[in-house]
């Protein structure tokens, strides 16, 4: 049980969240994915509906709706599933305030829920509130997209303080498994100087595979897609079955 976070927007959250399920998917695994982010875009690459009047993640926090309930299958993918989100959501961080239990309520979900599974991906807003804190208790592993960009680490400080104060007082199995080094542009020197940095700070839990640039990573949503079906041979989707085999193979070996 994996959650993909960073507070910071336009990393490759979800982009790193749907390619990774997709590929894992291809790979004979079973997979969900939980769109815990009220913008609902995992669920929009997914092909998964998710208007305002559909059951989603909203009602499974708020309402105790059972999980069952809400996943659908991902058209077109076997094994791949999505707990799809709408805009409902972006109240869930004020009503799950006044909640019994309030960090613990994913997870309760997520217990419940007894499908059989290999991965379930949760994909985060890009936030530190209750939804990201919900996702940190449920989840086994933290994966966290970087940008390789000039503003890279700034901000994770916080959220590795997040994550060791949920380890502390929540969830003390959670631990930083992988680090994903997203919309990297060979043709620079900030690119290869971030990767640098990273790696040098983080070390092992940093994946060889580095995901590049790339057109087609950015469209495919736009036709109800991951990269891995929209454009298997595109450099986007070729990264992210590497970096979908590293995972595995970390998970075998841990």
């Amino acid at each position: 049980m994996i959650a993909v976070a960073n507070q910071k927007g336009g990393v490759g959250k979800t982009t790193t969240s749907v390619n990774i399920a997709a590929a894992l998917s291809m790979n004979g695994q079973r997979v969900l994915v939980v769109d815990l982010d009220p913008q609902g875009n995992a669920s929009t690459a997914l092909a998964t509906e998710h208007r305002g009047d559909v059951p989603d993640v909203y009602q499974v926090l708020v309402d105790d709706l059972p999980m069952a309930d809400i996943v659908k299958q991902v058209p077109d993918m076997p094994g791949l599933y999505c707990a799809p989100a709408t805009i409902d959501l972006a109240g869930a961080e004020i009503e799950l305030v006044s909640l019994v239990a309030r960090e613990a309520r994913l997870r309760r979900a997520l217990t419940a829920y007894e499908a059989e599974l290999d991965y379930i991906i949760i994909d985060c807003p890009p936030s530190l509130g209750l939804l990201t804190v919900n996702a940190l208790v449920a989840a086994e592993e933290v994966m966290i997209p970087i940008q390789c960009e000039y503003y890279a680490l700034e901000g994770l400080g916080q959220l590795l303080r997040n994550v060791d104060l949920i380890k502390a007082h929540l969830n003390p199995t959670l631990r930083l498994s992988t680090i994903v080094l997203t919309m990297y542009d060979g043709r620079t020197r900030l690119a290869s100087q971030v990767a640098e940095e990273v790696r040098a700070h983080f070390g092992d839990t940093v994946l060889n595979t580095v995901i590049p640039r790339s057109v087609r990573l950015s469209e495919a949503p736009s036709y109800g897609q991951s990269v891995m079906t929209y454009d298997p041979g595109s450099s986007g989707a070729m990264a992210y079955m590497d970096a979908a085999r590293e995972i595995a193979h970390r998970a075998a070996t841990v």
